[in-house]
């Protein structure tokens, strides 16, 4: 399974409704993560951001409406899209749940196609790269169907890794990740991999990337990681 398909945290503490949404959610090409209550929750968005969260609104100690405001304002959250998944279907209730910061809101029951759609459809609005067939940052173009890169329409020749590693820093610009965010989302959460292997990869995406008479985009961090940034070379 790819490790750069959209990663959806489900909270929920219904055993059946937690298998019914992992197993509907990994069919249609999801990573899932799961969390039983609201602490367990904001650990996982701590470890772990993930691209979007289904979120319960009735849940054990914390309910999903607190769960998603401690979201909300929490700065490097508050842009995470959030579904609350409810019982209430009642307006004032709905009302609720988009005024504490939930992207769209699902009434149970329902059916697991609807859910996906509406899963789709937010990470369309949120996330635009997870809809796109190509990437383009500067003078980069990612083929995402075909997985071929150019640059300055010259083709650059990348590994696996790389690709993935491009990939990735392609779907967030400008933004710098640490070496153990980078390995969490691009090798895997539960792979084991030395730290320093992140810098062995960069510094291949780099050679390969860095053509004749061309910049190198990928900017270092000292002490807090990479990121591909246009400004690279006067930060």
């Amino acid at each position: 399974m790819s490790n750069l398909q959209p990663h959806v945290l489900i909270v929920e503490d219904e055993p059946a409704l937690v298998e019914l949404l992992s197993y509907n959610l990994e069919k249609a090409g999801f990573q899932i993560n799961v969390a039983r209550d609201g602490d367990e929750a904001l650990l996982a968005v701590q470890e772990r951001k993930p691209d979007i969260v289904l979120l319960d609104w009735m849940l054990p100690y914390v309910s999903g409406i607190e769960i998603c405001r401690r979201i909300r304002r929490n700065p490097d959250t508050r842009d995470l899209p959030i579904i609350l998944l409810t019982a209430r279907g009642e307006e004032d209730d709905r009302i609720r749940g988009l005024e504490a910061g939930a992207d769209d809101y699902v009434v149970k029951p329902f059916s697991p196609s609807e859910l996906v759609a509406r899963v789709r459809a937010v990470l369309r609005r949120t996330r635009p790269a997870f809809d796109k067939d190509s990437l383009t940052y500067a003078d980069i173009t990612m083929d995402l169907t075909t997985h071929r890169v150019s640059r300055n329409g010259e083709p650059i020749d990348l590994g696996p890794t790389e690709f993935r590693l491009l990939r990735f820093m392609m779907e967030h610009p400008g933004r710098v990740f640490s070496r153990e965010q980078l390995l969490d989302s691009v090798w895997g959460h539960d792979v084991y991999i030395e730290i320093r292997t992140v810098d062995v990869h960069i510094r291949r995406l780099r050679k390969a990337m860095n053509l004749p008479g061309t910049d190198d985009l990928i900017r270092t961090v000292r002490s807090a990681g990479y990121a591909l940034d246009i400004n690279a070379e006067v930060a």
